[in-house]
């Protein structure tokens, strides 16, 4: 049963002649004589609201030198249809209550620097810019959770708080836990790979945090994670779960956050290139492209941002780098059987210069082998004892992957830092607000 309490002005186009209230903030308004016009937001959208004079009490007309931006109102009128105003409709006033005037309302229509809106990222938010990338974002995971729902992914969290490392000690965040020591979590996956053997296949998505202590455009110390697992999957079906997901989120945005992408002003028809199969390159072959570049790169050695944009640049769409040195990688990264040397690990690159999205690979599923590799890692046995139990009682072939949304939303709404693409980003200097 849907509950309707009140209009919202995305439901103008179905109230054309109608009396309606709506509820909002100023957003802006200007004078012409014996009219005034007030733009009204609501987080739905916006819309203009005409108040004629002569037409509303006299305490209303005269609300026009006392209304304020953010100021917030409820605004009762008839619904006209009006192809020049924002949004097509208008609101033919009646009637203005007031319930606050906002005072002093520090951002105005002026630039600011990026310092002076972190700080008043609260109010920040409800500009239409930030307004149409959050609502991208939330479609985003609408997608994400659409398409592992739709085929047959089972949704089960995991701990936030961990007794030990995922990705590796050096970027944990460390906190008591009653007497006890524990971490935030870097990843799921671990624990996905217990829930796996129970669901065949199954994701989960939330915060995951790293002590990284980064200032790029590319990094948040909190960011949100999508990572499915799949039972008896190998690097090669791993690959394909990966970029069906990417097609989807990419056609899911392209048809319904349309809207949102103009304002932005992103062009579309990059990402209408985004199509399958994605252009596949191993680690060596991608390392020839750096050195061919002019790149002093060595082979064994990990890339950076900008590694991953000349690589990119070579391809037109996302690129899957795979087969990586098996010493840059995690304890439980499975050994490529033909080359001791590589791990049967993926990148995904996006186009455009914005680097990895996806990291994921095939899992390691002999207990001696992932037991010597946590030695080998000077990673404590007792605390991943459950984690070696697994590959005791049943043990099989699995992989999986991790998307970092906040990358995404970057990628599909042509943003240059990760900060706009999260409500509240936490950086290396940035926990308020």
């Amino acid at each position: 049963m849907v509950i309707v309490k009140h209009t919202y002005i995305a439901d103008l186009k179905h109230k054309v002649g109608e009396e309606v209230t709506l509820h909002g903030w100023v957003y802006n308004k200007r004078s012409s004589g014996k009219i005034w016009f007030l733009i009204l937001r609501d987080g739905t959208g916006s819309t203009q609201c005409v108040v004629v004079g002569g037409q509303v009490p006299d305490e209303v007309f005269d609300l026009d030198g006392v209304l304020t931006q953010e100021s917030s109102v409820s605004v009762t009128g008839v619904v006209k249809e009006e192809k020049r105003a924002v949004g097509g409709y208008e609101l033919e006033v009646s009637d203005i209550r007031v319930h606050q005037i906002a005072q002093n309302y520090p951002i105005s229509k002026k630039d600011h620097g990026t310092a002076f809106l972190m700080d008043n990222r609260h109010l920040w938010i409800r500009s239409k810019r930030q307004n149409a990338v959050l609502k991208v974002r939330a479609e985003i995971i609408r997608a994400c959770r659409d398409f592992l729902d739709s085929n047959g992914f089972v949704n089960l969290d995991t701990p936030i708080f961990t007794a030990n490392a995922c990705e590796g000690t050096t970027t944990l965040f460390e906190t008591d836990y009653f007497g006890q020591k524990a971490f935030l979590a870097q990843s799921g996956q671990l624990y996905n790979e217990a829930n796996i053997m129970s669901f065949g296949k199954v994701y989960c998505f939330g915060p995951t945090f790293r002590a990284e202590k980064s200032k790029t455009r590319r990094h948040l110390t909190e960011f949100w994670m999508l990572e499915p697992e799949m039972a008896y999957c190998d690097l090669d079906e791993n690959m394909e779960w990966a970029e069906g997901l990417i097609c989807h989120i990419v056609d899911w945005a392209l048809h319904r956050c349309k809207e949102q992408l103009d304002s932005l002003e992103r062009d579309t028809s990059q990402l209408r290139k985004v199509k399958k199969p994605f252009a596949r390159v191993s680690y060596t072959d991608a390392v020839e492209i750096l050195q061919n570049s002019g790149e002093g790169f060595e082979w064994g050695g990990d890339f950076g941002g900008g590694h991953e944009t000349i690589i990119s640049d070579h391809f037109d769409g996302p690129v899957i780098v795979h087969r990586f040195p098996a010493a840059i990688k995690a304890f439980y990264m499975k050994r490529d059987p033909e080359d001791e040397r590589l791990a049967l690990g993926m990148d995904f690159l996006a186009p455009e210069g914005y680097g990895e999205m996806i990291g994921g690979g095939e899992r390691e599923a002999d207990y001696d082998t992932l037991l010597r590799n946590l030695k080998q890692h000077k990673l404590s046995e007792d605390a991943f004892q459950w984690y070696l139990d697994l590959r005791k009682y049943g043990t099989v072939p699995h992989s999986g992957f991790g998307l970092g949304l906040e990358r995404t939303v970057a990628w599909i709404c042509g943003l240059s830092h990760l900060r706009e693409t999260i409500p509240f980003p936490r950086m290396i200097y940035r926990l308020e607000p």
